[in-house]
């Protein structure tokens, strides 16, 4: 099974961010996650085109980019021009989702589409054909550095099952509380990506945390 991770950089040092960034392209990082805050589906405001274009610009890693936005179809094409490799949107904040997650594939960019917590995998029934990747959230969204919500191991489960049915080549990521007890797990229930922040970038070593964390989860399912 493929098993990748995804450093958000949410959790980063914004001081020093260049630095941080370099510390991913040297590490065994497979992404960088970016996570996008509009202060109106989610509480916090994060980052913008001006920092994702200067993070493409710098970073050797594939850019995973998290839009906790409304109506994010109106930034598919400068998102795309700032260098996403992937743009997930969410469930919940998408008045058409079918039209976004086309528009997205449309600019040569992968599609996935965020599910909150509290919203259940069969919402995806009638799109799962046309996902690259779905992520699920462990927490609720906006604010780092939250308990990780151990019903997620089950939703993991029970999207897998509906992977394996209709799309195998689609991908689940999860986001949220991810460190390395819930990441062996997380991979054990059958997910292929771990987005972290706090657990990663608040660590003395985030270039060793990121290998330990990789090798540890990979071992462990084997």
């Amino acid at each position: 099974m493929r098993q990748f991770i995804s450093p958000s950089i949410l959790s980063a040092d914004f001081n020093n961010l260049g630095r941080e960034i370099q510390i991913i392209n040297n590490s065994q990082a497979d992404f960088i996650h970016l996570d996008v805050m509009d202060g109106i589906f989610v509480p916090n405001i994060s980052f913008g085109f001006p920092v994702i274009e200067h993070v493409n610009k710098i970073a050797t890693k594939p850019l995973d980019l998290h839009l906790m936005i409304i109506e994010p179809v109106r930034y598919v094409v400068h998102l795309a021009e700032a260098g996403a490799y992937i743009i997930t949107v969410h469930y919940e904040a998408c008045k058409d989702l079918h039209r976004t997650i086309r528009h997205i594939k449309k600019q040569g960019v992968k599609a996935s589409v965020c599910l909150n917590p509290n919203t259940p995998v069969n919402v995806l029934n009638d799109i799962i054909t046309e996902l690259d990747m779905v992520l699920l959230m462990s927490v609720n969204p906006g604010v780092g550095g939250q308990v990780f919500i151990e019903s997620t191991y089950a939703k993991v489960r029970e999207l897998k099952i509906m992977i394996d049915k209709y799309n195998p080549a689609c991908l689940i990521e999860v986001d949220g509380g991810v460190n390395y007890e819930t990441g062996r797990k997380l991979f054990e229930a059958g997910a292929n990506i771990l987005a972290s922040g706090s657990f990663i970038f608040k660590s003395e070593n985030p270039a060793e945390t990121i290998s330990k964390l990789k090798s540890f989860c990979i071992n462990s399912c084997q």
